[in-house]
């Protein structure tokens, strides 16, 4: 069994700090994605973090963060949700897996569960978008 080791630090933008986790050697879990309010998620995609929208496409329609990549980390199937078996391979078609990323949904739930996918496929920077879009427009009206 390889043992796991939590690495924090606090990196500053501008006036605000936010935390930084790094797991070493093991599998990640929920609890090692780092989360983030949509305030602090605007100041990172200002600083140069990319955006990845893992809802439907259905839900991309309707409305998005300026300059986000869409890909949908559940579809919509008769029988209910199902997990897109390419997740991986087409965020990498996309994104290095040295791109620092804010990985938001509509709510939090998807982009959570996206962001342990990430991490364990080798993604190093990825960050949560807590709340989601849903979020994001209420707190901050605004879809840029």
């Amino acid at each position: 069994m390889l043992a796991t080791r939590n690495v924090l630090a606090l990196t500053k933008m501008g006036n605000m700090l936010f935390p930084i986790r790094f797991v070493m050697n093991g599998s990640k879990k929920l609890e090692d994605v780092v989360t983030v309010d949509v305030h602090a998620a605007k100041e990172l995609l200002r600083s140069g973090h990319k955006y990845l929208d893992v809802r439907t496409i259905e839900e991309f329609q309707e409305g998005h963060i300026e300059n986000a990549q869409n890909v949908p980390y559940m579809f919509k199937t008769q029988e209910g949700r199902a997990k897109n078996p390419e997740f991986i391979t087409q965020v990498s078609a996309l994104f290095k897996k040295d791109d620092p990323l804010v990985v938001g949904c509509k709510s939090g739930v998807r982009s959570l569960k996206a962001c342990v996918d990430l991490l364990n496929s080798g993604f190093e920077k990825v960050t949560d978008m807590g709340g989601g879009y849903s979020e994001w427009v209420d707190k901050l009206n605004t879809s840029s």
